[in-house]
């Protein structure tokens, strides 16, 4: 017997079984959301020549100040010489400071400067209102398994920085 979403339920147990078919819809699906997700921050970072990538920096510098470069290397997964492009842009544009390391004066440690936080402030309060929306449509139940779905697509590295991020968060 299958239930509404495909799953098929076999002594109490829900044994998903999905299609291929099922299975390119949820891929388009996610595709286009991503799309929808980055629209409204990709205007805003039009307007000042910047894209995905300076998001990503400036996002996760706020999630951590503090951070080093090695770290955030870590979290984006890009390679040196990309970050550094966006580092120093960022850094000649006013949006973050970085600082050398107290204990091992190589490191550079990063935050973002009050400009750089109203830009991340603006960045996230349109995906914020996105999510919001989205979320309270599809209800708690869907929220939670969303994000299952989603910690499930990590690869284990990192999921353990997923995990160590929210926790550092509190």
């Amino acid at each position: 017997m299958a239930d509404a979403s495909g799953a098929q339920v076999q002594g109490g147990e829900s044994l998903l079984y999905l299609t291929d078919e099922q299975l390119r819809q949820g891929i388009e699906a996610m595709f286009f959301a991503y799309r929808a997700f980055t629209a409204d921050p990709d205007r805003i970072l039009e307007e000042m020549c910047y894209g995905r990538a300076h998001h990503r920096a400036i996002h996760f510098i706020n999630c951590a100040p503090g951070t080093t470069v090695n770290n955030l290397l870590s979290i984006l997964g890009v390679t040196k010489q990309s970050l550094n492009r966006v580092l120093r842009t960022l850094v000649a544009d006013g949006l973050v400071e970085s600082r050398i390391g107290r204990t091992d004066k190589r490191e550079r440690h990063l935050y973002l400067t009050e400009s750089g936080r109203d830009l991340e402030q603006r960045l996230s309060d349109a995906q914020r209102a996105r999510m919001r929306a989205a979320y309270r449509q599809a209800g708690p139940e869907a929220v939670a398994g969303f994000r299952r779905v989603l910690e499930a697509m990590m690869e284990p590295e990192m999921h353990r920085q997923f995990t160590r991020l929210r926790e550092s968060r509190g």
